[in-house]
């Protein structure tokens, strides 16, 4: 899920860094900005920090898994027990 808040924020700052002539038109290429960003960051399929970090942390508990019932198995397969 993307931000708005960010992109607005990314908006704006384009729309300062515009030379002083363009300055009437700011608003309207802010808005434009703004409509650009959204559909191209949009189209990456981002995710936010905090669901990043909650799959990663899922895939370590699932590798942990794994490799204690690798661990369990390698023991059956020579008799002994876990």
């Amino acid at each position: 899920m993307i931000d708005m808040h960010r992109i607005d924020e990314l908006a704006r700052k384009l729309g300062d860094a515009l030379p002083p002539g363009a300055r009437r038109m700011r608003d309207d290429l802010e808005g434009q900005f703004r409509a650009v960003l959204q559909k191209g960051l949009g189209a990456m399929d981002l995710v936010t920090r905090e669901e990043f970090d909650i799959q990663k942390a899922a895939l370590e508990r699932a590798r942990a898994e794994l490799a204690s019932l690798e661990e369990r198995l390698r023991a059956l397969e020579t008799g002994g027990e876990t």
